[in-house]
């Protein structure tokens, strides 16, 4: 059975850092496609990072552009979301996804319903 676990949310000031990481169990292959979403209270799960298996396409939203940078560690299956430069509307719980096989147009590996697998969450929260 497959599962994610995250780490590395937590409660920071504006500006600061914190750097998120996902280690799945179980999974006896590389996937695909690894990615970050964040949902915040009221809002829809939205598409933060996303990076296939070569990394050779790694797609940031606009609102992280410059500031957050997805890494993977293919040996070892994980990934990382380093979040610099934090403001308050990053605010959300942060979830892992992973998908298994390939798609055919890389831009669907920003909805969330293209996943496979599911973390169940960290809570980064940036106070002002």
């Amino acid at each position: 059975q497959v599962q994610l676990v995250e780490s590395g949310g937590g409660l920071v000031q504006a500006g600061g850092s914190l750097r998120l990481s996902c280690a799945p169990s179980g999974l006896t292959f590389r996937p695909y496609a690894m990615g970050w979403f964040r949902q915040a209270p009221g809002k829809e799960r939205e598409c933060v990072s996303t990076i296939t298996r070569s990394g050779g396409n790694i797609y940031y939203a606009d609102s992280v552009k410059g500031r957050f940078t997805i890494s993977r560690d293919n040996a070892k299956n994980t990934v990382s979301l380093q979040m610099n430069s934090l403001k308050p509307e990053d605010t959300a719980v942060y979830y892992c996804a992973v998908r298994v096989l390939s798609i055919a147009t890389i831009a669907g590996l920003r909805f969330p319903d293209r996943y496979d697998y599911w973390g169940q969450g960290t809570q980064v929260t940036v106070s002002l």
